[in-house]
């Protein structure tokens, strides 16, 4: 085997030199989608979650059971669902409607929906896990319902959640990469595009360094928030 010719046609590093800031400016679009997908995506989990746990201890009668079956739908139709049939039918199926978003956006929303369905379970679970004698407690301290949910329950949830969370963090951030397929100039679709034009997979290579440099600090840090929560 010829390593010297594997590393020319594979880690060129002209090439590299050449398409690094193109990359660059890919991986910037990438970390914004990331961003406000990761950002939004656990606000609104957050909120499906506390909606559905009130639903829940506020009784069972048939209008709140009702109420919580559009909530049930959402989360379950969202996680079953691929991310990229979802992406397709936000940016590509919307318009047959008269919805028409601009494919940054596009990618955001979709992550954003999808986050928030796997967050909404994972901080209902933790919500739930919390003793419900720290709610009344909380109450006949005088206060609210919503008042002993942000400053009593939900802080002890959150880091009950935050392993998982940051699991999910990671997997949204690489499924990202999805919204090339829509025309996001993202780093992937750089990537391809400049490993179309120079005939050589180096750029493919690059983006998957880059890549690595994002994730690592992510799963470092996943790592890091399990381990003191054993401790």
């Amino acid at each position: 085997m010829n390593f010297r010719d594997l590393f020319y046609y594979f880690f060129n590093f002209k090439f590299f030199i050449i398409t690094l800031p193109d990359l660059l400016r890919g991986l910037v679009v990438t970390v914004e989608i990331a961003a406000l997908s990761l950002v939004l995506g656990f606000v609104l989990g957050l909120v499906l979650a506390v909606i559905r746990v009130t639903i829940k201890h506020a009784g069972s009668s048939r209008f709140l059971r009702i109420l919580n079956f559009p909530l049930v739908v959402y989360v379950d139709v969202l996680r079953a669902i691929p991310p990229l049939v979802t992406l397709v039918v936000v940016y590509y199926a919307l318009p047959f409607i008269n919805i028409t978003i601009p494919r940054f956006w596009a990618a955001v929303l979709t992550f954003v929906v999808i986050l928030s369905a796997f967050a909404e379970e994972i901080f209902r679970a933790t919500i739930e896990a919390i003793d419900r004698g720290q709610v009344e407690a909380a109450r006949s301290l005088g206060l609210s319902y919503l008042q002993s949910m942000a400053y009593v329950i939900i802080p002890q949830a959150m880091k009950i959640a935050l392993p998982p969370l940051t699991s999910r963090m990671i997997a949204v951030t690489k499924d990202v990469s999805l919204a090339s397929v829509i025309g996001v100039a993202d780093l992937l679709k750089k990537a391809r595009g400049a490993q179309s034009l120079y005939a050589n997979p180096t750029p493919l290579f690059s983006a998957a360094l880059l890549f690595t440099l994002l994730f690592l600090p992510l799963v470092r840090l996943s790592m890091y928030i399990e381990k003191k929560l054993a401790e």
